[in-house]
C-alpha cells in the first residue's frame, strides 16, 4: 500500500476550497472513496463533531446495521449527496 501523501490537496465539496485531504478513506465503501477524494480533513473533522450529536441524541448503535445506515444517510445529506433534512439533534448552538 502506498504511503499517504501529507501534502495531498482536495477541492472540498463541503467547504468549497482546496484543502489538505484525509490520509486514507474513512471506510472501505464507495462513500468512503468519495469522502477521501472530495472532502478535506477539516470538513471531515466537522462531520465527526456533528456525528457525535446524532449518536447521542438517537442513541445510535454503530454496531447495528440500522445504526450504520442511519449515520451513512445523515452523512450523505450533510455532504449534499442525498436530498432530505438532517435529523434534528438535542444540541443547540450557544447564544452569543
Amino acid at each position: 500500500m502506498p504511503e499517504a501523501d501529507p501534502n495531498r490537496l482536495v477541492h472540498c465539496k463541503k467547504l468549497d476550497r482546496e484543502l489538505p485531504g484525509l490520509a486514507k478513506p474513512p471506510f472501505p465503501t464507495d462513500l468512503g472513496k468519495f469522502v477521501y477524494e472530495n472532502v478535506s480533513k477539516e470538513a471531515w473533522d466537522l462531520w465527526l463533531q456533528e456525528s457525535v450529536r446524532y449518536i447521542n441524541t438517537y442513541r445510535v448503535d454503530l454496531s447495528s446495521r440500522e445504526g450504520t445506515e442511519f449515520m451513512m444517510k445523515q452523512l450523505r445529506i450533510w455532504l449534499g449527496l442525498e436530498e432530505g433534512e438532517q435529523a434534528a439533534t438535542a444540541w443547540t448552538p450557544p447564544e452569543e
